[in-house]
Formats: C-alpha cells, structure tokens, sequence
C-alpha cells in the first residue's frame, strides 16, 4: 500500500490546480506542462455511440456497449419485418400513372379505327372518366431509342380514352427484356381473355405477324400462341376478305367467321357474279346477315325471331316480329291509330323498323 502511494507521489509532484483567471498583463508565465509518457500517446480508447431513446445515457463502456447492440437488433428486427412485406410483392411490376402522350400504340396494335366510336368504346370512357383513370393498369415497355417514352403491350382502349380525357393512365411497366414475339403473345392472350376483339381486328393482327415475318407460317404462329390452327385459319379467313366485300358492311367489326366462311365459299364457285352483288350492296346499311344474304343472292336468314316494342312518347302502342325467315310483322294495339299523332305513330314504326335491321 505504501509503495502505490510513493508512486502516486511521483507521479503528480509537478502539478498544481489551476488559479482564477487574471488579467492578461499580470499574468505570470504558464508553468510548464509534464510530457505525456510515450506510452499514453500510443493508447487507443475505444468508445460505443451512445445509446438513442432514453433521456440518460449508460456512462461506462459496457453499458454503451450493451446498448448499442440493442439498437442493432432493433434495426435488424426492422429489416427482417420490411423484407417480409416486400416478399409480397415479389414478381410484381413498377405501377404508376402516366403521361398518355408518352405512351404510344404498338406497330402491332389491333385496334380498327371503328372500335374508337362504337357504343362499347364510348361506355369505357365514361366509366373511365367517372372513376377518374383505369382501374385496371394498361402494360407498356420503354422504347430503347426513346428515352421516357413508352410502348403499349396491351390496353390500347383504355389509354386512348385517357388520352381524349386528358387525363393520367393508370400503368404497368415492364421492366424485363421483351422482344416482339413475346410482346405479341402478351397482347393476343389478354384480348382473347377479354373477348374484346372482333374477328376481323384479329385476323389483322395474325395478318401483319405473318407478313412482317414474326412468325414464319400459320403453324408456327398458332404453336407460339397457344391457339389451334383452325382458330388462326378463320381469323385469316376474315382479314383477307376483298376491300369491297368488307365494304358492303356498316362496319368491318360486325363481320363473323360464319359470314367470311359463307363468302368466300360463294366466292370459290362464283367469284364474278358476288363481286357484281357487291356493287350494288356498297353504302348500304343493311344488317350483317342481310349483307351476307344479298351477296350469296339468296334469302336472308337469322339465327332467331325478334320481338320489339312499337314506342311514342314512350308509351306502348304495338309490336314488330321479325322472324327467322326475315318476315317482319306490325301490330298496333287498339286504338292506337287514333289515340297517337300519324306523325308519332310513323315514327314509332320507322324506330323499331331500324332496330330490327341492326338485329
């Protein structure tokens, strides 16, 4: 004990409290300050952050310590939960809303211009616009030469009617590589899922693919799509009817592949006699099976009888029976014909005449 005592001794002889500061005149010379031992100069201390949360930090080292590993495995219990909710999301595409004139349709769209003004087309944009956007994302790809612009994969309807809106839309955003034949087989499927696309826009579709060489024959198109090839044939059957045939009808999205199948079988036996047929049916608006009667010079057939109401000023005053042979019935109801204006009473005649006809 004595021994640590003469040491301690040793140690501070030389040191001495510091006085109250004087003025800077009168101030005697610092006494000179002991040199550090050479081995206090290459002492390292080791020192933990201190510890977040509490108003008092741990003072000793040990506590520092034990305090920062709690904080570490607060972090860590923080990344593991994060990763788990990530994991849901895992395969998931980037979504976001979108500029619509960054977007632009693809040089394999299917869409005929008729799909933009049908009654279909005009019914997506008002829930579009009532919703405020698509609920449903559209899928779309960057261009590679085009930095920030993007091309439609499929939802061609649905950013057209934001683009008219002027609204965002709602997309996904393909991230991966895709080439044209996987774009293309993405597009087919979601339309045929959808059961949107008329037989003639998809036989374009098949047409332009094959011309265009993305698949080398029908068998190999319809292998890639998944489809069979009779499914391929028809649709074909579709697009590669004459001009002027598919201008005989009010709209080529009406055009079935019983009607193309029917046509072109007329076509095989008598070619020159239906294309005469089509001079004199172009700029018609007949219904489709009145086309197709006309061209095959036979009488026109439907699949079923129709019955419509014969309205004025939205009161009942008749009936029209359409049957399957074509024979249209009128019935006006008792006193009807008096009742009811002759203005009015034709009117509501020529009204369900012209709905029969779209039948």
């Amino acid at each position: 004990m004595a021994s640590t005592r003469k040491r301690l001794e040793a140690l501070t002889a030389g040191l001495m409290l510091p006085e109250a500061a004087k003025d800077p005149v009168d101030a005697p010379a610092p006494a000179a300050v002991p040199a550090v031992p050479p081995s206090a100069s290459n002492t390292v201390e080791t020192r933990f952050p201190p510890a977040v949360g509490g108003s008092l930090a741990p003072r000793t080292g040990p506590g520092q310590m034990m305090a920062f590993r709690g904080q570490i495995q607060q972090v860590e219990g923080e990344m593991a939960a994060l990763r788990e909710k990530l994991s849901q999301y895992e395969g998931s595409l980037p979504t976001r809303k979108m500029d619509p004139k960054t977007i632009h349709p693809s040089r394999w769209a299917n869409r005929h211009d008729a799909s933009f003004t049908s009654s279909a087309f005009a019914g997506l944009k008002a829930d579009i616009e009532h919703a405020g956007g698509n609920v449903q994302p559209i899928l779309v790809r960057p261009l590679k030469d085009e930095p920030g612009q993007f091309e439609i994969v499929f939802g061609h309807r649905r950013h057209r009617a934001a683009l008219e809106l002027g609204i965002p839309v709602l997309a996904s955003i393909w991230v991966d590589e895709l080439g044209d034949a996987a774009l293309f087989a993405a597009m087919d499927r979601e339309n045929r899922e959808r059961a949107d696309l008329s037989n003639y826009e998809q036989g374009l579709m098949y047409q332009r693919a094959l011309e265009e060489q993305l698949f080398p024959t029908q068998r190999q198109l319809a292998e890639a799509l998944g489809v069979s090839h009779t499914w391929v044939r028809k649709a074909l059957m579709v697009a590669q009817l004459p001009t002027a045939v598919v201008e005989c009808f009010r709209s080529p999205l009406e055009i079935s592949f019983r009607h193309a199948e029917q046509i072109n079988a007329a076509m095989e036996k008598d070619r020159r006699g239906v294309l005469k047929r089509v001079e004199r049916l172009r700029g018609h608006s007949l219904a489709p099976a009145m086309v197709v009667a006309r061209l095959l010079d036979a009488k026109p057939g439907f699949e079923r009888s129709e019955k419509l109401d014969i309205l004025s000023a939205g009161q009942k005053i008749g009936t029209l029976v359409r049957a399957k042979s074509g024979e249209i019935t009128i019935t006006i109801v008792p006193d009807a014909a008096t009742e009811a204006s002759q203005d009015a009473l034709e009117a509501g005649i020529a009204e369900a005449l012209r709905k029969a006809r779209t039948l």
